[in-house]
């Protein structure tokens, strides 16, 4: 019991250990760099209430528009927030096809404050706010996947949260501060995968063999990726946000030419490490209900298990090309493109490329999980998972 207890503690410890060095990372990564701040965060945005429309000069455009208003409105608001909070202000809010926030009195808006070199402002309609019904629908999601969950799904909750802070509190910093991409997004895959599945089934020999099938399939993603775009050649910057990075990320340290690969390896990590995670549970419950089977046996079983999971995972990164890349595909057949030029194309090239190294990912996944759980689990007694 002793021992037990002091494994528990062991345990806890080092998770504590690594989270205060994450944490640290996240913090020096943060730390304001004493540069000139940029021109869009000098920008200012406020919450504001219509109190009255003024006057309207909308109208229904069925041509052009497919039904929406078309005109101007001449609003008068209320700030809710900043230094001028509770100040009441009028402007004139266009509303073309495009851009059309069409709002009535008592609707919450976005609003920019412009200041002129004598101190004056105004104010321009910039959005909805939104920030309400997003964060509504941020808590119904979390509040299912808690119901329906327990007390995995609130485990599933905290991975997903800290995935999230990894990304943009190390990842995201680490690349502009010109960290080594690849091998810096690799660590970040690897580390959030063993805490979220850790968190979602504590230090297993299943979570192990996940882990390091999770991170093996990952990283072959990104080989693949990183030799088709070798030769291709396609890389960083051939992206469309290439030219703006360069502007104002290269001063800082920020190198372009491999996020091409570290995007790829984090649009796989998920998809990877559901394949790896159902692979690894599968093979552990045949080892649960006949302990006697051989790693042969164990490995053609979780072939079999990881082929069924083959297809459909990596149906989810095509479709998931497909649905972001909706509007770009739809363009190319009204367009109608010639194949010889689209095929060719930089921005069509990068996401075949993204969706087919994620879903090579997956493939090689199956095998690596298969072949370390099936090592690892015929080695081992009958004990919980």
């Amino acid at each position: 019991m002793k021992i037990k207890s002091g494994y528990l503690i062991a345990r806890l410890a080092a998770a504590l250990l690594m989270f205060a060095l994450l944490a640290s990372t996240a913090i020096w990564l943060g730390r304001p760099d004493g540069g000139t701040a940029t021109a869009a965060s000098q920008l200012v945005f406020e919450r504001a209430e219509v109190t009255a429309v003024l006057e309207d000069n909308a109208v229904v455009d069925n041509d052009n528009a497919e039904g929406r208003r078309v005109g101007s409105q001449e609003l008068e608001v209320k700030l809710l927030t900043g230094e001028h909070k509770d100040e009441v202000l009028t402007f004139t809010n266009y509303m073309s096809a495009l851009f059309n926030v069409d709002v009535q009195a008592g609707d919450r808006v976005i609003v920019r404050l412009f200041t002129n070199e004598d101190g004056s402002y105004y104010a321009g309609m910039f959005n909805y706010d939104r920030g309400l019904v997003i964060g509504i629908a941020l808590l119904v999601f979390c509040a299912v996947l808690a119901l329906l969950g327990g007390w995995k799904g609130i485990r599933a909750l905290l991975g997903l949260i800290f995935t999230l802070g990894c990304v943009w509190f190390i990842l995201i910093p680490g690349l502009i501060q010109g960290w080594p991409g690849i091998w810096l997004t690799i660590g970040v895959c690897a580390v959030t995968t063993a805490a979220c599945l850790i968190l979602l089934n504590g230090f297993t020999r299943k979570t192990f063999c996940a882990v390091l099938g999770c991170v093996g399939g990952v990283a072959a993603a990104g080989l693949f990726a990183g030799i088709v775009g070798t030769i291709t050649p396609l890389n960083g910057f051939n992206m469309s946000e290439a030219e703006n990075l360069m502007l104002y990320g290269a001063d800082k340290g920020l190198k372009i030419s491999g996020l091409l690969v570290c995007g790829v390896l984090i649009a796989a990590l998920g998809a990877v490490m559901d394949t790896s995670m159902n692979i690894a549970s599968a093979m552990w419950e045949l080892h649960e209900h006949n302990p006697r089977l051989t790693a042969g046996e164990l490995f053609k079983s979780g072939m079999n298990i990881g082929r069924d999971a083959m297809g459909t995972m990596a149906n989810t990164l095509i479709l998931a090309f497909a649905g972001s890349s909706l509007n770009m595909l739809i363009l190319v057949q009204v367009y109608d493109i010639p194949f010889r030029q689209l095929i060719n194309t930089d921005f069509i090239c990068i996401e075949i490329l993204q969706s087919v190294a994620g879903s090579m990912g997956i493939l090689l996944t199956t095998p690596l999980v298969a072949a370390i759980s099936a090592s690892a689990m015929s080695r081992a007694r009958r004990s919980p998972a």
